[in-house]
């Protein structure tokens, strides 16, 4: 009886939760908080590209960088998770660059462009973002250092991806460099890249110096080293 009575006292009070819930809009739920890094650099590989991490790991990533000298931009998209500790990582340094509102470039005419790089915060109750060309900022200099190791990183996934189906024997030399990049700490979230890595070094194909090196890489990622 004591159980019952107390589940029936707490009935309005669930239904009136429920009600608030449906009454209150979409945009005043909780929403995950999005940091995103946008890069546009012509002449550069790729020249413009987009990266989302929202605080729950979820990203998103969007280039146009060419899978050959002879062929146009070819759009990409990949929806993909980072660690956790790369998403905290984001987020601590976008909280420590105070969400980008204000300035956040140097303003010094004298520097060479290294590409117009923009970092947009959001979240349910705050957003900020500012464009840049270099910035004194440490904190925006070091989330900006992990953004574009992360393109660096899927952008070799990307093109493993494309050799692997119409040029096996290019995929040794892009190994051969993707190696050297990870082992100067360039890369970032090698994880993201280990399902095309996979098929490589399954495919009896391939000559077994280019699986046994795509193995390799893929206890890299497994290890946590990038």
């Amino acid at each position: 009886m004591h159980l019952s009575a107390r589940a029936e006292r707490s009935h309005p009070t669930v239904l009136c939760l429920l009600l608030l819930s449906l009454w209150l809009p979409v945009s005043a739920w909780p929403q995950e908080a999005v940091v995103t890094f946008t890069l546009d650099f012509p002449g550069s590989e790729p020249s413009h590209y987009v990266i989302s991490v929202s605080s729950d790991g979820h990203s998103s990533y969007e280039s146009d960088g060419k899978l050959s000298a002879e062929s146009e931009a070819d759009p990409f998209h990949l929806d993909f998770s980072v660690s956790p500790a790369t998403s905290k990582t984001v987020f601590d340094l976008a909280k420590r660059a105070h969400y980008f509102k204000g300035q956040i470039d140097s303003n010094k005419r004298n520097l060479a462009s290294t590409g117009s790089k923009t970092l947009t915060y959001k979240d349910a109750q705050q957003s900020g973002s500012a464009t840049y060309n270099y910035s004194p900022i440490a904190a925006v200099q070091q989330v900006t250092q992990l953004f574009q190791n992360l393109s660096m990183t899927l952008e070799y996934g990307r093109r493993l991806q494309y050799f692997h189906r119409y040029q096996k024997l290019a995929l040794d030399e892009e190994l051969k460099r993707m190696d050297e990049m990870a082992k100067a700490d360039n890369l970032q979230e090698l994880p993201a890249v280990v399902p095309i890595l996979q098929q490589i070094a399954n495919d009896s194909s391939v000559i077994n110096p280019v699986r046994a090196r795509a193995q390799r890489m893929i206890e890299r990622a497994g290890s946590g080293r990038q």
